[in-house]
């Protein structure tokens, strides 16, 4: 189902620019029960999207209106809500666009996560780059080519999900997850301030490794990282967590970092 400023909708304006440019940004939450998980974490990440890039003016009383409105519709499922910037503006200026749409749309969690948490997953080390920009880098807005071709030559492959590196070949994230592992009580991430996606469960993460014995480090590293590396693991607000078996030439059979933080990362976090 479609939510469009609201309303139930199946069609968009020919002119939107998130058609054209891939003028805004989206994110995608976990309905449990008719709640959306942490909506204030999306909310953040979606003002903070909007300001770097100069969407404006957001209704955003309106916004997590209908954001829990989806949510109630959906029950258990998968809630995506995209913001363009709307229609207007004579080629790339965004001198005359003020109206920025609200976009909401519904499915299912995929059937396939509960089954790589059991049994663990592999990685690819795609062929395909992340570009290297700053001002992007962190922010899930619309411009996803890169994904679509990192998830391309996935699909020639028989792993469940790609390693991802930059133009430089440093780690970054997964196609659509971010990555963590584990030497001993270290944990490091790869850092996003060149490209990639700062994901809300790769953020809660972070927070619960700082009230644990763990000691997180977030780094800018190679591929040869994970050389040493006794366990890996990737999430996304809807995996929410798997543990992977293999990355590459590399293989890991500890899951003792996962098995703490996954019954952390499935507790939902409801506003108080």
């Amino acid at each position: 189902m479609f939510w469009l400023n609201g309303t139930p909708a199946e069609v968009i304006s020919l002119g939107d620019r998130g058609l054209h440019y891939g003028d805004g940004c989206f994110t995608t939450a976990r309905s449990v029960q008719g709640r959306i998980d942490d909506i204030h974490a999306h909310l953040r990440r979606m003002q903070s999207a909007c300001s770097r890039l100069f969407i404006e003016p957001v209704d955003w009383t309106a916004w997590l209106a209908e954001f829990r409105q989806a949510a109630i519709e959906t029950g258990n499922g998968v809630v995506k809500a995209i913001i363009t910037r709307g229609s207007g503006g004579r080629g790339y200026s965004i001198s005359a666009v003020e109206n920025p749409r609200r976009i909401f749309s519904s499915g299912a969690i995929p059937a396939q996560y509960a089954q790589w948490q059991e049994d663990g997953i592999t990685l690819a080390v795609s062929p395909i780059r992340l570009g290297i920009n700053p001002s992007l880098a962190g922010i899930k807005h619309l411009n996803r080519l890169e994904q679509v071709l990192i998830k391309a030559k996935l699909e020639q492959t028989s792993a469940h999900e790609a390693l991802v590196l930059d133009s430089e070949a440093r780690l970054v994230e997964c196609c659509a997850a971010n990555l963590f592992w584990r030497i001993g009580q270290q944990v490091f991430t790869p850092t996003l301030a060149n490209a990639g996606v700062d994901g809300l469960m790769r953020q809660r993460i972070v927070r619960i490794l700082a009230e644990s014995e763990y000691e997180l480090s977030i780094v800018s590293a190679s591929l040869d990282a994970l050389q040493d590396a006794e366990e890996v693991f990737i999430c996304n607000s809807l995996m929410p967590l798997l543990p992977v078996n293999k990355a590459g030439e590399y293989r890991f059979s500890s899951r003792q970092l996962a098995d703490y933080l996954l019954p952390q990362c499935l507790l939902p976090v409801y506003e108080s």
